[in-house]
């Protein structure tokens, strides 16, 4: 790098104040892909010696905007700058193996009830899987799960983030991925389907338990903010299918508003990590103030391209993706990389500093190591911004 280059560090926060940086940002995602392939041996020898993400990533010299270099990949699905506080609940949690499987299990004693949550860390897929939801009958739960929700507050841990952000250094930026909204609370708890039923069922009671998770997340988002945090998301899985316009209206606008409100009155942006079909949405979560989406997939994973996503959503909306499973299983040759690359960036240069060049979503664990380099290698030939 030349002096009058752009370090990483600068690179990022350039595309965060939406000034135009001197390359693209090329930020991936190989956390499920590394855990997957050290946990089977079947690492590259040539990356052998990277024991986490960040090392992966600066040995490939590309850009760090992550919220997952600190997390742990066998026991959350995001997570690690903070802890639960509870206030009338006593929590125990076990984990015991099942062969190459970990099993974790909570029990949540509240003074109405007793709550019971399962979850299995699959080995073969490198992935962890809820096998029983906390609330799986509302109807006998309600209290003991409202209990739960008023007694839980989050610690956000400073010291933490400034040990990953030292290390991280003029790499790039770390985000604070530790949020998720009141929508998203039911769908961890509840499960999707049982969501639906009861915001249908117990509309009234169900909103008290959404303004109390809204509330203890605000305070998380104020702890980071004031800290310092210069990023941070909400790990929402932003999807139509699951998020229509009209639920978010109702039960995430508020959160989303008030988290961006937060942030910018300190100097920090806010994402939401995006999944799926993103088009009917997208309109509504820039007007409520948040930064950009996390993860906007193309067809056929998303139903919005890119440079469309990018017109739709105004002048200061940020968006990241252009690699889904859909890429890497598709794009088999270098050629083939290189043409993709090319062809995107060529599209997106008007949006260079509101873009993000990076996973949709994961790398998927079937990627090939090449694969990962071609990519790497075409986005240093085609991504400078003359």
């Amino acid at each position: 790098m030349t002096d009058t280059e752009q370090t990483p560090k600068q690179v990022v926060e350039a595309v965060l104040n939406r000034s135009r940086p001197d390359r693209f940002l090329y930020a991936p995602n190989y956390w499920q892909w590394l855990s997957h392939h050290q946990r089977h041996r079947t690492l590259p020898d040539e990356i052998a010696h990277c024991e986490t993400q960040l090392q992966l990533l600066e040995y490939l010299d590309v850009d760090v905007f992550s919220r997952n270099v600190y997390c742990d990949q066998t026991r959350c699905w995001f997570g690690g700058l903070c802890e639960i506080q509870w206030a009338g609940v006593d929590v125990e949690q076990t984990e015991s193996p099942a062969g190459n499987d970990l099993l974790i299990d909570r029990v949540y004693h509240t003074a109405s009830g007793t709550l019971t949550e399962h979850q299995r860390y699959d080995h073969a897929q490198s992935t962890l899987v809820q096998t029983k939801f906390t609330v799986d009958d509302y109807g006998s739960q309600l209290d003991a799960y409202e209990h739960l929700v008023r007694g839980r507050r989050w610690h956000f841990f400073a010291d933490r983030y400034e040990t990953i952000r030292q290390r991280v250094g003029e790499g790039g930026i770390v985000i604070a991925g530790e949020l998720f909204s009141p929508l998203k609370m039911l769908h961890f708890d509840l499960g999707a389907e049982n969501t639906t039923f009861l915001l249908m069922d117990q509309p009234d009671r169900t909103a008290e338990l959404l303004a109390a998770h809204e509330q203890s997340q605000l305070d998380l988002v104020r702890h980071m903010a004031v800290a310092g945090v210069p990023a941070m998301m909400a790990m929402d899985n932003l999807d139509t299918a699951f998020h229509p316009p009209k639920y978010v209206e109702q039960y995430s606008a508020s959160f989303y508003e008030q988290a961006s409100r937060i942030c910018h009155e300190h100097g920090s942006t806010f994402f939401i990590h995006a999944c799926g079909q993103q088009r009917a949405n997208l309109k509504l979560i820039a007007s409520l103030g948040v930064d950009g989406l996390e993860g906007v997939a193309a067809p056929p994973l998303g139903d919005v391209q890119l440079d469309e996503a990018l017109a739709m959503t105004g002048d200061r909306f940020l968006v990241t993706g252009g690699i889904s499973a859909a890429e890497t299983d598709g794009l088999q040759t270098r050629d083939a990389v290189c043409a993709y690359v090319r062809q995107l960036l060529d599209r997106l240069r008007p949006y260079a500093h509101r873009f993000v060049f990076a996973a949709s979503c994961n790398t998927a664990i079937s990627t090939r190591w090449d694969q990962l380099v071609w990519f790497r290698d075409a986005w240093q030939e085609y991504g400078s911004l003359p």
